[in-house]
């Protein structure tokens, strides 16, 4: 089943996409959620034109993100968290933790465009990646810490 994609979906592709899935998944997720919609000709001829048309906003969008990485840098942020004897965490260290400490930079970035490339569990450096663009993803390094 082929269908166009109305916003990003996390390991599926970006807004504009036509991207090929599971009748199940496009059915019964995709279209009621409004994620996507079914890509038949009408459809993709009405996405081509609005593809074509937003091609220089495309680029101001990816010049901003690319700003954003720029700001972003090599800056390692710390992040405190509950640590046992052990060096242990206890509970999570969490993207929204580590949003709210770009934030407190002056770096506004949804927690949701953040991954982690290995999950924290103890203290110490890591790396996450951040989604910014289609085009554009940084890794931001980041230490956890005992409170």
């Amino acid at each position: 089943m082929e269908v166009i994609l109305k916003d990003d979906v996390k390991n599926l592709g970006y807004k504009n996409d036509i991207v090929t899935v599971k009748p199940g998944y496009g059915r019964n997720y995709l279209l009621p959620q409004g994620l996507a919609i079914l890509a038949d000709k009408s459809n993709k001829k009405v996405i081509a034109e609005n593809v074509r048309q937003a091609a220089h906003k495309a680029e101001k969008i990816k010049t901003e993100a690319q700003g954003v990485a720029n700001q972003i840098g090599d800056a390692a942020f710390d992040i405190k968290a509950k640590v046992g004897e052990t060096g242990k965490i206890f509970g999570r260290v969490t993207t929204l933790q580590l949003a709210e400490a770009l934030k407190a930079k002056g770096i506004d970035v949804d927690r949701k465009r953040i991954s982690f490339d290995q999950e924290p569990t103890a203290a110490g450096e890591y790396t996450a990646t951040v989604n910014l663009h289609k085009e554009v993803k940084h890794q931001v390094r980041f230490n956890v810490v005992a409170e």
